[in-house]
């Protein structure tokens, strides 16, 4: 095995990230977003069971665009468990992301316990900002946690 593959980074893809290979009423997004699945062969890409659980709310065929490309790209799920929970409910009660959005926390949480180097996401408003970036770095360092970088797409192609 090359030295390369062994420090491949691991990379969490957030839900919006899938959706906006599709999203044609944000091309520019949309452009990133399809140029940004063009190299994510550099890296070890993640989703979640709560990303499963996103897209099975999504009309049927939307469902099934978004499936087809975790399928394609060989995107591997992984499980949430009680330390992510946990960790989400400390993101939440410090008010870093509101209660009503706390799958947003959840998001961040495993990416944190599954040693993540990145979480990938086009959600400005709950994850990738300032706020949340320097909060969840923050409370990441005091639990002894991996810290892991929140980015949009754009970071990752660029």
């Amino acid at each position: 095995m090359s030295e390369r593959k062994l420090n491949i980074m691991k990379i969490y893809l957030e839900t919006s990230v899938i959706n906006f290979l599709f999203a044609k009423d944000a091309p520019e997004k949309m452009r990133i977003t399809q140029e940004f699945f063009n190299v994510i062969s550099d890296y070890d890409i993640f989703i979640s069971d709560i990303v499963l659980l996103e897209i099975e709310q999504a009309p049927e065929e939307k469902k099934k665009s978004l499936m087809n490309v975790i399928k394609k790209n060989k995107i591997k799920a992984l499980e949430s468990t009680d330390e992510a929970e946990k960790l989400a409910d400390i993101y939440v009660n410090e008010g870093i992301i509101p209660k009503k959005y706390y799958n947003d926390a959840l998001h961040i949480a495993i990416a944190t316990k599954y040693n993540m180097d990145a979480i990938v996401s086009w959600n400005l408003t709950h994850i990738v900002r300032f706020k949340t970036k320097f909060k969840v770095k923050d409370i990441n360092n005091k639990l002894n946690e991996k810290d892991v970088i929140i980015c949009t797409p754009e970071e990752m192609v660029y």
